[in-house]
């Protein structure tokens, strides 16, 4: 069944059909992988490493990476104590001294989903019926109109003044090529000269202004620094001891060639997310490497992100770190933002014939009027996923086979695990290798448990979904905590030493998230708005009367 193209989003004739690289027999120890087309379960790829350490590097945890490492959730960067990085530096006993911006200002930055429907539900009760569209929009309005001023002319647009580094250097929005060229004082020329627009009512250059309280910016000439320099300043903190972390007989011996013990990178998610963001696929083409051009483009043909890759990857071997994790790039068109609906396209078929807006029923849709994907699309979406995490682990074999201790963790193959509606539901798409991921047992034990769909209410308790926040892309802050088990698990494989969150002393045995913690803070999973009902009736009108999730997850894209 062949689908038609949106008249407002063809795809160019030259797009590309990528496809996954042709399948070999090479046995596990030789790829990290179970089997042909599995995901990467050895995150050493079966390469061994020597290592010899002296001391302990003065920066325990640093990550580069966009809005799934800054802790991005329901269209916002808020609590960014509760990102995945900061989970990990509390079960790492280093919660004090891991650095990360704040965005708390009016609910954070762009728009916070989840305060605007609670104060929606204040005002306007649990359901948006016709007589209350009016009252409902003037909310919704006044709302957004708070958040502008707030980040562009009040509080929120004044300049941190600390002039630590952050550890936490991630910018949501953000791929391999702004990590490579944006600064503090580039995203200070990119922003818009600020103006109270009564139409749109999103913060404008939301991205550029996020990185403007994440980056360096003091003293002047710290402007200069991109997220990889920064990490590489931090990385040459080796002289001198450990400042505060004492143990029995003094303070600790600072690691005299590491400034960082361990480096996340996470990033390649955004080279592809616009495609199931604004449900069109535009193809990279010449100027896919420049800051403003590459606003045009939805997903990245393998080969440009391969030559980006390399060249993030270069920097980064620059940077002196003892450990360094790679994270893949999840296949995208998972995220409930874009709901399959009318039925696998066959038996033993991933896909759908059709990707659409979540609260677009099946009976309701319709491929002439409604915005959309086809089931083409989204496999090539897929299929150009697959070859960017096939060029990531062979920077990290090559990098292991040259001696550095860096590894591999597949987060695409982790949510591929969760995937509800791809496989969990549907036994003939189960390929061999998957089996279904075990959730922690306080998640587990939830009733019901949560699952890879849209976040619901019945308007008294969460009714599906919990893996994903409210807009449909992001992780709830205990899906956050997955993502950190599965890190922690190869720290703890690179021999990192984890302590306790409240004494310092080493632990002994598996290091578990502590998930009763995150489920205590947790507003999703323990009181989601009540009007986020089984019609997703109130995200649909938000979405559809103020465009609120377009607007504020192309954080910013020029040109859109």
């Amino acid at each position: 069944m062949t689908a038609p193209e949106p008249p407002s989003a063809p795809e160019p004739p030259s797009a590309p059909a990528p496809t996954t690289p042709t399948p070999t027999a090479a046995p596990r120890a030789a790829t990290g992988r179970t089997g042909p087309g599995a995901p990467y379960t050895d995150p050493t790829l079966g390469i061994p490493v020597p290592t010899s350490w002296r001391g302990e590097p003065r920066n325990r945890l640093v990550t580069i990476g966009d809005s799934l490492t800054q802790g991005f959730q329901s269209c916002a960067a808020f609590q960014t104590q509760l990102s995945y990085p900061a989970i990990i530096a509390h079960e790492l006993g280093w919660a004090e001294h891991f650095r990360h911006p704040s965005f708390e200002g009016c609910g954070g930055l762009p728009l916070n989903l989840e305060m605007l429907l609670r104060d929606i539900e204040d005002h306007c009760g649990r359901a948006i019926d016709w007589w209350d569209t009016p009252s409902a929009l003037f909310r919704a309005r006044r709302f957004m109109d708070k958040v502008e001023d707030y980040w562009e002319r009040g509080a929120g647009c004044a300049p941190v003044a600390e002039e630590a580094i952050n550890h936490n250097l991630a910018v949501f929005g953000w791929d391999l090529r702004d990590a490579l060229d944006k600064s503090a004082d580039v995203c200070r020329e990119m922003i818009d000269a600020p103006r109270d627009d009564l139409v749109r009512q999103v913060v404008s250059s939301p991205g550029e202004r996020a990185a403007l309280r994440t980056l360096p910016t003091r003293p002047p000439t710290a402007g200069a620094l991109t997220q990889v320099t920064a990490a590489a300043a931090l990385g040459e903190q080796t002289a001198g001891t450990r400042h505060g972390e004492a143990t029995e007989d003094g303070e600790r011996e600072a690691d005299p060639e590491h400034g960082i013990e361990t480096l996340i990178v996470f990033l390649g998610a955004n080279n592809a997310l616009s495609s199931v963001i604004e449900l069109k696929v535009v193809w990279s083409e010449e100027g896919y490497d420049d800051l403003r051009e590459k606003a045009r483009f939805t997903v990245w043909r393998p080969e440009h992100f391969a030559a980006e890759l390399r060249q993030l990857a270069d920097a980064v071997e620059r940077i002196r770190a003892r450990h360094v994790i790679w994270c893949t790039v999840p296949h995208v068109t998972i995220a409930p933002i874009a709901r399959g609906v009318r039925g696998k396209l066959e038996p033993g078929s991933r896909y759908f014939p059709y990707y659409t807006r979540p609260w677009i029923s099946d009976s309701a849709f319709d491929p002439e009027r409604d915005p959309h994907l086809t089931a083409e699309q989204a496999r090539a979406v897929d299929a150009a996923i697959d070859q960017y995490n096939d060029a990531m682990a062979e920077v990290v074999r090559g990098a292991r086979q040259a001696g550095r201790d860096w590894y591999l963790l597949d987060a695409a193959g982790l949510l591929d695990r969760l995937a509800c509606r791809r496989y969990f539901e549907d036994e003939a798409a189960r390929p061999d290798w998957w089996t279904p991921y075990p959730l922690p047992r306080e998640l587990a034990g939830l009733d019901p448990v949560p699952n890879s769909r849209f976040l619901l209410s019945d308007g008294d308790r969460r009714s599906d979904g919990g893996l994903f926040s409210l807009d449909g892309v992001h992780p709830t802050t205990v899906a956050y905590g997955i993502l950190a088990q599965e890190l922690i698990e190869v720290m703890r494989r690179a021999g990192v030493e984890f302590r306790t969150p409240y004494g310092g002393r080493p632990r002994t045995g598996p290091v578990r998230v502590d998930f009763t913690r995150l489920m205590r803070r947790d507003t999703l999973i323990n009181r989601p708005p009540a009007n986020v009902t089984s019609g997703l009736e109130a995200i649909g009108w938000a979405d559809e009367a103020l465009d609120v999730l377009a607007r504020a997850l192309r954080f910013g894209r020029r040109g859109k």
